[in-house]
């Protein structure tokens, strides 16, 4: 087991937004997140990290638990005169979330260090050629890769993804999934998606998340499935090939 939820519960201003969620997540786990726009996906994301505190529940955490996070949007300070290389390796100053490990503060050996992974991410996100350019100076794309690299070059034990594809290109995304799953063995990712069609094929498992979650044991799921569990999803078969869109939900 790598993190228990059990019965958390959030809110905003009293405004309930997660009730009584329970999930459990161990190694190797691929967890695709669905669900509506302010349905909690990333504030369940938040709790996990400890970045918002639950108003009932509890999380357990394995031992010196490793978990890099790539948020949602990007809120760096992108005036801060900061390399993308340098962005990469400050994922090292801290070795994740809610642990016991105590941080490397050592710059100058954990470049060294990790001098070939820090090459090999650069290169599978193709940002390689602008490794010495800010943050300021780079495309919406090229910083959400910046940022991909930052979460992954620790190998966390677990990742959590908040709609990583946004501004980057299919081949890039393509990259990044394979990434991904070469990783499968020896990582576990909660990866937050609106596209469900193209991370099916990578996930194991799916969690549908509207205020409650409903957790699939399957990357498959029948509409009879989903419309049981009031999850907003809709599924389209041309031959014998599912698409799923999301549709309407209803908050009542």
């Amino acid at each position: 087991m790598l993190i228990k939820l059990t019965d958390i519960s959030a809110a905003y201003n009293k405004d309930i937004v997660l009730s009584k969620v329970n999930l459990t997540v161990n190694k190797g786990d691929f967890v695709g997140i669905i669900g509506p726009n302010g349905g909690g996906k990333t504030t369940l994301l938040k709790i996990i990290l400890g970045l918002i505190k639950p108003v009932s529940g509890r999380i357990e955490y394995a031992e010196n638990l490793n978990i890099g996070y790539l948020p949602q949007q990007n809120d760096s300070d992108t005036l801060f005169p900061i390399s993308v290389e340098d962005v990469v390796f400050s994922g090292l100053m801290g070795t994740g979330f809610n642990t016991k490990q105590k941080p490397v503060n050592n710059f100058n050996k954990l470049k060294k260090k990790y001098s070939n992974d820090c090459e090999e991410l650069l290169t599978k996100m193709q940002i390689a050629d602008i490794r010495h350019k800010s943050l300021g100076e780079l495309s919406g794309g090229q910083r959400q890769k910046t940022l991909l690299c930052r979460a992954l070059i620790s190998k966390p034990d677990l990742l959590l993804l908040d709609e990583p594809n946004t501004y980057i290109d299919k081949n890039s995304e393509f990259e990044l999934y394979k990434y991904l799953d070469e990783m499968s063995d020896v990582s576990s990712f909660l990866l937050v998606s609106h596209d469900i069609g193209s991370i099916t094929n990578h996930i194991k498992t799916i969690a549908c998340v509207n205020k409650e979650l409903y957790y699939h044991e399957s990357n498959i799921i029948t509409e009879e499935v989903l419309s049981a569990y009031n999850c907003p999803i809709r599924l389209i078969t041309h031959g014998t090939i599912p698409h799923t869109i999301l549709k309407d939900h209803n908050h009542d």
